[in-house]
């Protein structure tokens, strides 16, 4: 039987996986790159961000496993870093953009929990406030830390391209169609249980 409580998730989880995206694109807007504004993708409308597998098919399948966390993505915003107006600087910025997005909202989902959880409310109400809170907060912080794994096709791995010589930077880049299953390799290996136990779990914590 699938536990009731893990769809209090998918609040935080569409919340997670759409305002990441949304940061890149209204970033990258912001710094001269219109593609994503005129794609439709400066919108908070999930139904614009939905990935086929990444925000129904592994959801679901996390779900029916009865895993004690949801995970997955949007369909990513497109940027064109050559229409940016400092290509390397701002390719940067854009992609700090995102895990940027979820630390904020880590923040505001723990806000949310200490409100459920300090002031008179019912319990009826409270109870999933408080589980929502927490979610939030462990999946925004989640998101954020491993999309900065620096490896492309990664915000982590945009963010250390911008910084490498440009004779690096294009050796770099030229792994970025390898690039997901090298992160597949690292999620096998336990990188995706090291960072939620070590980095999601303390900060987590500390804002709960």
């Amino acid at each position: 039987m699938i536990n009731p409580q893990i769809f209090l998730m998918v609040i935080p989880f569409l919340t997670a996986v759409v305002f990441h995206e949304v940061s890149h694109g209204y970033v990258a807007y912001k710094l001269g790159d219109n593609t994503a504004k005129f794609a439709g993708r400066l919108t908070l409308n999930p139904i614009a961000h939905i990935d086929l597998f990444g925000t129904i098919i592994l959801p679901l399948i996390l779900i029916i496993t009865h895993s004690p966390i949801l995970f997955g993505w949007a369909k990513p915003v497109p940027v064109n870093f050559f229409a940016l107006r400092n290509p390397k600087r701002d390719s940067a910025i854009v992609a700090a953009a995102g895990p940027s997005a979820n630390i904020i909202l880590a923040i505001l989902f723990a806000a949310i929990y200490k409100i459920a959880v300090f002031l008179p409310i019912p319990p009826a109400i409270a109870q999933p406030l408080i589980l929502t809170g927490i979610y939030g907060v462990q999946l925004n912080l989640l998101f954020a830390f491993f999309n900065l794994i620096p490896i492309l096709p990664l915000d982590g791995g945009r963010i250390l391209a911008a910084f490498l010589p440009p004779k690096w930077a294009y050796n770099f880049e030229k792994i970025e169609p390898y690039g997901i299953y090298i992160v597949i390799g690292l999620l096998f290996l336990g990188v995706f249980d090291f960072i939620f136990y070590a980095i999601v779990n303390p900060l987590a914590n500390l804002l709960l």
